[in-house]
């Protein structure tokens, strides 16, 4: 098992930390939030990223991707959460592409892929109903009414809601409450009678927001695979969703760490810098042993979607492991950079708000260890 990029991988590394460094830094995040953008992200560089392959990179190159798996996809994830770059990469490429490659069929693959690979649309899942993740409490209702479904319930966490074209919505068929048979998902298009969407603005200023459906019928031909039976599909493309968390969370952990070291080696504090202050430097040692562990961790998830394998365990080690370190490196990154840390004018501070949120979508470290521990037979 080899645990590191290939040469191919490196070049879109470079490539990706490159282009986000220069359209879409913090810096562009922060104006978008002063201004309360509309969109939530420049569509002109969202554009610009599907025109380099990046909407359609795991795509499958049948429907008018590149193919390039997982790996590939998560090393730009990795240098998006470096950058904290605004896109719909993460809500559309990594999930709502990878939702419909899990459950829909060959027909609506052909509908759909080509346009998301191309930055045409915006396609997002609509699954969690409370607070916390629990994905199989949904109580969002469908009902077969003849040649279509009638769907009536709420949703919340919706990654990119108010700029969606489309939303692949949970549902629940048959089966009793938190039980996976009877979970069937459906592609409600935007603008769908009875559907409301509401904007929510997180700490971290990224897109997110609520639906409300209220008799809001589905075609037939919109459901995602057979009736009551959407939940194997789903958790893998769950347990793929949070590898790709993973590796955005990597990202986030990674420059607030880099950054941090940087201001260790410039601040002085009785007329020496503080990077020379043992105490410090510990601390900093065993952060960087943590963020090497969590990058291996990263990538054997990464590489075991691409190989096919079972995700389970190594999906809830990888999203239980990052939410951790990602906690302790953006907590100490305030720390350590002392009261300014603590500033709006002060970047370091984006990096622990969009970790915040990140650790708490799809499930955050303890659900995650849950999981672990229960597929592991305790």
């Amino acid at each position: 098992m080899t645990l590191v990029l290939n040469e191919e991988q490196l070049m879109l590394r470079d490539a990706a930390a490159g282009f986000l460094g220069d359209r879409a830094t913090v810096a562009h995040l922060r104006a978008l939030r002063d201004r309360a953008d509309e969109t939530g992200f420049d569509p002109a560089v969202w554009r610009e990223m599907a025109g380099m392959g990046w909407a359609g990179i795991a795509i499958d190159e049948a429907f008018g991707g590149l193919g390039y798996g997982y790996t590939g996809l998560g090393v730009v994830l990795e240098q998006a959460g470096r950058h904290l770059s605004a896109s719909p990469l993460e809500s559309t490429v990594l999930v709502g592409a990878t939702v419909l490659a899990q459950l829909a069929s060959e027909g609506q693959k052909e509908t759909w892929l080509p346009a998301i690979a191309a930055g045409e649309r915006i396609v997002t899942l609509a699954l969690q109903e409370r607070r916390h993740h629990a994905p199989l409490e949904t109580a969002t209702k469908a009902t077969q009414v003849d040649d279509h479904y009638v769907l009536d319930g709420s949703k919340c966490l919706v990654l990119d809601a108010h700029v969606a074209d489309a939303f692949i919505v949970v549902a629940r068929l048959g089966g009793h409450h938190a039980d996976h048979h009877g979970l069937s998902a459906f592609l409600v298009e935007a603008g769908s009678d009875g559907l409301h969407v509401e904007r929510r603005s997180f700490v971290d200023s990224r897109n997110t927001g609520t639906l409300v459906l209220r008799d809001v019928r589905v075609p037939a031909s919109h459901r995602l695979g057979a009736p009551g039976e959407a939940w194997d599909g789903l958790e893998r493309a769950l347990d793929i969703i949070n590898i790709g968390l993973s590796a955005v969370l990597l990202g986030v952990a990674t420059e607030a760490f880099e950054r941090t070291v940087a201001y260790l080696q410039e601040r002085k504090q009785f007329g020496r810098v503080i990077g020379s202050f043992q105490g410090l430097q510990h601390r900093a040692a065993v952060l960087f042993a943590e963020l090497e562990l969590a990058r291996s961790v990263v990538l054997d998830g990464l590489r075991a979607i691409d190989a096919g394998e079972e995700l389970g365990l190594c999906a809830s080690a990888a999203k239980a492991k990052l939410c951790e370190v990602a906690e302790l490196a953006t907590n100490e990154g305030i720390q350590m950079h002392g009261g300014i840390g603590m500033t709006d004018e002060h970047e370091i501070g984006f990096f622990i708000k969009r970790a915040r949120v990140l650790q708490h979508l799809f499930g955050d470290s303890h659900y995650h260890l849950d999981r672990f521990a229960a597929l592991s037979g305790f």
